[in-house]
């Protein structure tokens, strides 16, 4: 099986990615807490080799949302975790449109019903990509239970910010369609 989900829109560093070990890399010491890190960075290029071994599930590739050369992120993303993904997208598509996004993709994660939903925000400096997925998830929770984590996030170490390569598209928005109603 070859890796052909659309993922062009996310704008990822692919000079080096992350791979899942299932068990513990290093311990990290941030903010007062002890994490444990399971992926461990390789320093080569992301090709579609090492995707394709993703997909076919015979590794857990991440990538960095981060690109920590230039400190800005291309993408907010929320990591939907609950038991209904149909509702979550439309709430939260509702809101992007309200609040003016028109790029954003819902992929596949690993597991059943969860989704990582993409916003393609372009190059936006980490502390206002922060502030931004802060109040996104803010407004949404409003209107949903809480059953997702955001990203880029302060409240995690910098080497928690990745995020498993896609497994397909859910659903994806591109602005044409709604921009004339806006």
């Amino acid at each position: 099986m070859a890796y052909n989900v659309d993922i062009s829109m996310i704008k990822m560093n692919k000079k080096y990615y992350f791979e899942y070990k299932g068990k513990i890399v290093k311990k990290i010491v941030y903010k007062g807490r002890t994490f444990f890190d399971k992926y461990e960075k390789v320093d080569k290029p992301l090709t579609y080799q090492v995707m394709n071994e993703h997909i076919e599930r015979k590794k857990i590739i991440a990538h960095d949302l981060i690109n920590r050369e230039r400190n800005i992120v291309e993408n907010i993303v929320f990591d939907y975790n609950g038991i209904d993904p149909e509702r979550f997208w439309h709430r939260a598509s509702l809101l992007l449109r309200e609040e003016g996004f028109l790029n954003f993709t819902a992929y596949h994660s690993k597991t059943k019903g969860h989704l990582h939903l993409y916003i393609h925000k372009g190059h936006t400096a980490l502390p206002e990509a922060i502030q931004l997925a802060k109040a996104l998830s803010q407004k949404l929770s409003l209107k949903l239970p809480k059953q997702w984590r955001m990203f880029p996030t302060d409240e995690l170490p910098p080497e928690f910010n990745i995020l498993n390569l896609p497994y397909g598209v859910y659903k994806k928005e591109r602005g044409a369609s709604w921009a004339r109603h806006m």
